[in-house]
């Protein structure tokens, strides 16, 4: 699981910058860097005010942070099936 690696995509995705994010959700910079590198856990309260910035839902944004080595390989079809479906439907992905 890698949560802040979802979010740095997700923000890159809507086209914001880090310093940014940050303002908007009242936190340093740094604070972000450091959760983008999975370096300090955010509390629950932060995770949603960063979901709601990005205009992600929260549990898609923890559904995004599954690795492909936390999915059995056997479920890995139906992992990117749904995976395609979250981004059509969630993140105007094609």
């Amino acid at each position: 699981m890698n949560l802040g690696n979802a979010i740095k995509n997700q923000r890159k995705i809507i086209g914001m910058s880090q310093g940014e994010l940050a303002k908007q959700i009242q936190k340093t910079q740094s604070y972000l860097s450091l959760i983008e590198k999975n370096k300090k856990e955010p509390n629950l309260s932060v995770l949603k005010e960063i979901s709601e910035v990005l205009e992600i839902p929260l549990p898609i944004l923890f559904f995004k942070s599954i690795e492909d080595t936390d999915i059995k390989e056997d479920k890995k079809f139906i992992f990117n099936s749904l995976d395609a479906i979250i981004n059509s439907v969630f993140l105007d992905e094609k």
